[in-house]
């Protein structure tokens, strides 16, 4: 599993550390409307896949900000940011935050994305919740950029995940 730390201690991962080339498993989600979605949803699409503990922390926020206003000059790209936040709270963080060009989904029924992406944190304050991670999976459903932060409290490689995407 990837090594990661919360402030300097590190968190226990569950599930299977995925790489570059591998196949993005599919999952259900649910968006802010409670609708479930897919990852074949928007299948012939790059996806950026960004999972996050918490829409309220601070690194989250401004993570979840920047690829809002990214998403404006990417062409056939989807950007999902996932994490086990209500659909309630994400709703309302979207909308006191003009969020609106990404999709907030929620992992919270079932953690069963947190397991198959190798971001789900067992243990300690952030039991249950996602580790800040990156995917980028191509429109053949192959992930094609793989970042887990090392550090949660700090943002992930922003300029490697949209490079990936644009290619």
């Amino acid at each position: 599993m990837a090594n990661v730390t919360l402030k300097g201690n590190p968190v226990t991962l569950v599930g299977t550390e995925l790489k570059a080339g591998d196949s993005a498993p599919d999952f259900k989600l649910q968006d802010n409307g409670l609708q479930e979605v897919t990852l074949q949803d928007s299948a012939g699409k790059t996806r950026i896949i960004a999972t996050i503990p918490s829409l309220d922390t601070g690194v989250c926020h401004a993570e979840t900000k920047r690829f809002n206003d990214e998403a404006a000059s990417l062409e056939n790209v989807e950007i999902l940011v996932v994490s086990t936040d209500l659909p309630f709270g994400q709703k309302r963080w979207c909308g006191a935050e003009n969020v609106d060009k990404v999709s907030c989904l929620s992992d919270h029924r079932t953690v069963e994305f947190g397991k198959a992406y190798g971001v789900l944190i067992e243990g300690g304050g952030l039991d249950r919740c996602l580790c800040r991670a990156i995917f980028v999976v191509g429109p053949d459903g192959k992930l094609k950029h793989v970042e887990y932060c090392s550090e949660i409290a700090e943002h992930p490689n922003y300029d490697a995940a949209l490079a990936s995407a644009k290619s």
